[in-house]
């Protein structure tokens, strides 16, 4: 079940209880979402959960999301910390002003007298947590941190620095708490797409309930402007449906009776009466919502490395400092113990890693969110950050970079037969199949053909069908239809799909069927290449011929024909072991999810077309293009790019920083003053570079 972690505001006290999670058997694979406070805890281990985290962090309350919080569990309000903060900053600034008055005098405790309380309003809850922490044996904690700094300085007679810092340190977690807070509502606003009632048309009237309160068969009314609450099937009306926060599509379609519309999506100017086919929990806004949700819980490598990291970094530093602290005192002509202290003191400020901890989530949940809002899904981070090292595509075609719909594009007739005829003749042949080529020679023959006229009629697997036509013989399929049945013809390599016809055993000719390319495939191609894709491919049962035209056509680098869905894994694996993608670059695959779903796994990156309503693309798929333009994959791959170039500013932002001003402080050319800005500052800022990536 999923649960909140109330009172949660730390990334680093996040990487603790995630690690202290997982020790608990049962709990190995937890994954703490800090962008949005959450975490998946099976019930039977919810009391046990709650009691890691109660020890880790007493602060912190694991709280299932439908259950109220708890009395005791009364987070301050902003205008309280507001309060307390406007009056510590007056009681320091006149003990600033005095500061010089009365320091080193008789009358230097009005300095403690006025500072102090000043001290104790900003800093008491931080001294109390970090005494909390030491006596959990938790010492390398923020608050313990500021503790020892601001302790120390008061030792060393340097008051009005220590409440300074203090203050600085608790006005700058009051704007990174604020930052914080504005980024999980903008990322909750990218996916506000939950409907929040239904219209349930009953005997009594309409009533108004939560989707989840309404049973699939159930009617439904969806009025204008409102949300469609539940995948169902329109049995009244006709309007437009907006479709743009489930599949990024600006451009409204319209929906009719017997048409089906989805959760999520907008109702335009006219009312629909919808019978429900889904409950809410399998609806499609309910799968979307689920998906990035637990996208969070992937991680990309470097949130990984980041996490491993802040465990080492922090003790490093404080011995560091120790030793700052202790040694040249001992070791070095007049080095003074207050002097060295304070350098240290400026260590252990610096050392808190929370600037990469709390922007680094945020920074790829963001990433996820803006992606889904264009209506991709990217089911965790370590997918968004395969994407930037794509080095190969790999494309379905039927479907996916073609429309899947073919149409009659040529018949050529042969042996004094007209087009009218053959057309007919094919037609009637193919009047029990439906493949799609059959549907197409229908289609363009448009006409009804009376089923008495149709006699004999027999599909031979992998070459064609053999019927009597108003009576004659007729044979319509494939090129090894022909020279199976020894029909002599001179037209063995036609260009694209061709359908032979015999008459009689005579040959009659043969009719082509194309399949459109879909509207900026070519597009898709080249922008592919200008971000950064060396090689694109394409997989096909088609013909070779087929193949050839449309990889021309679209400029690709290579192609394969008349595969099996078996074939296409096999080609695939090909390609991850024989050097078409070296070193760290990945192979993606791009197809419609359903046959191509063997295909889609094994790839580093399995990316499914057409995703919504389609299960079984969205179990597949590692990235889910939630309509059927090939468009989406490069605005997702730009995504990802973007993410991870915040991510790398924010790197280089924090540590570039912190290793200035620790080096700074180690020749004592940096204060205590500096180091809260390379603590609290450089957190602040990442955290605002890191809103960059949902607001695209």
């Amino acid at each position: 079940m999923r649960c909140t972690l109330e009172g949660l505001d730390c990334a680093n006290c996040a990487a603790k209880i995630e690690q202290a999670l997982q020790k608990v058997e049962g709990l190995e694979h937890v994954s703490v979402n800090f962008a949005t406070k959450t975490v998946d805890i099976p019930e039977r281990h919810l009391e046990e959960a709650r009691q890691v985290v109660a020890r880790v962090e007493p602060d912190v309350f694991l709280r299932v999301q439908n259950e109220q919080p708890p009395a005791k569990e009364k987070a301050m309000t902003g205008k309280g910390q507001r309060h307390r903060l406007l009056l510590a900053g007056v009681l320091f600034l006149i003990g600033l002003l005095y500061h010089e008055f009365l320091h080193n005098t008789p009358s230097s405790w009005l300095e403690y007298a006025v500072l102090i309380p000043a001290y104790l309003l900003v800093g008491w809850p931080v001294v109390a947590a970090a005494f909390k922490k030491i006596a959990r044996g938790q010492l390398f904690d923020e608050n313990f941190l500021m503790t020892v700094a601001t302790f120390g300085a008061i030792a060393i007679h340097q008051l009005t620095e220590a409440v300074g810092v203090m203050l600085f340190y608790a006005v700058g977690l009051y704007f990174q708490d604020k930052a914080i807070r504005r980024s999980r509502r903008s990322i909750t606003a990218l996916l506000d797409i939950q409907p929040d009632y239904a219209n349930l048309k009953a005997a009594s009237g309409v009533k108004r309930l939560k989707p989840e309160e309404v049973a699939v068969g159930e009617v439904i009314l969806v009025k204008p402007g409102e949300k469609v609450p539940l995948d169902g099937e329109v049995i009244e009306g006709v309007s437009t449906v907006d479709t743009s926060a489930l599949t990024g599509e600006a451009v409204p379609r319209t929906v009719r009776v017997g048409e089906t519309v989805l959760a999520g999506m907008i109702n335009g100017h006219g009312l629909l009466t919808v019978r429900v086919t889904k409950p809410f929990s399998e609806s499609s806004v309910a799968r979307i919502l689920h998906l990035v949700e637990k996208a969070g819980e992937r991680k990309a490598p470097v949130e990984q490395f980041i996490t491993v990291f802040a465990h080492y970094y922090t003790p490093i530093v404080v011995g560091i400092a120790a030793a700052i602290a202790l040694l040249p005192p001992l070791f070095l002509p007049g080095a003074t113990f207050s002097q060295w202290f304070y350098r240290a003191l400026v260590l252990l400020v610096i050392s808190c890693p929370c600037a990469l901890m709390i922007s680094i989530p945020l920074s790829y949940f963001g990433g996820i969110g803006m992606a889904s809002r264009r209506g991709v899904l990217v089911k965790g981070a370590n997918y968004l950050d395969a994407l930037t090292q794509l080095e190969t595509v790999v494309f379905d075609k039927t479907g996916t970079l073609t429309k899947g719909i073919f149409r009659v594009t040529k018949v050529v007739p042969k042996n004094g037969y007209s087009a009218e005829k053959l057309l007919a003749l094919a037609a009637g042949a193919e009047i029990y199949s439906n493949h799609p080529i059959a549907l197409s020679i229908r289609a363009a023959y448009g006409r009804e053909i009376p089923p008495d006229e149709v006699t004999e009629y027999r599909e031979i697997p992998a070459h064609g069908i053999s019927a009597v036509v108003g009576g004659q013989n007729v044979l319509t399929g494939n090129d090894r239809l022909m020279h199976r049945e020894n029909i002599p013809h001179e037209d063995c390599n036609v260009e694209g799909t061709a359908v032979y016809l015999a008459i009689n055993g005579t040959y009659a000719g043969y009719i082509v069927i194309s399949d459109e390319l879909k509207d900026g495939a070519a597009e898709v191609i080249k922008s592919l290449r200008a971000l950064g894709v060396a090689r694109i491919v394409m997989l096909t049962g088609d013909e070779e011929s087929v193949a050839r035209q449309v990889a021309e056509e679209l400029g690709l680098d290579g192609y394969y024909a008349e595969l099996l869905p078996e074939d296409k894994v096999a080609r695939v694996e090909t390609m991850l072991t024989n050097g078409s993608v070296e070193g760290p670059g990945k192979l993606a695959f791009v197809g419609d999810g359903v046959n191509d779903a063997p295909v889609i796994t094994r790839a580093d990156v399995g990316v499914a077309m057409g995703g919504l309503g389609r299960d079984a693309a969205m179990e597949a798929a590692d990235v889910v293009l939630m309509d059927d333009s090939p468009a989406k994959l490069a605005e997702a791959l730009a995504i990802a790019k973007r993410t991870r170039s915040i991510v790398r500013q924010n790197i280089c932002l924090a540590l570039g920083v912190k290793i200035f001003f620790i080096l700074l402080g180690s020749l004592g050319i940096a204060s205590i003053w500096e180091a809260v800005f390379a603590d609290v500052g450089v957190t602040l800022l990442a955290v605002l570079n890191a809103t960059r990536g949902y607001k695209q």
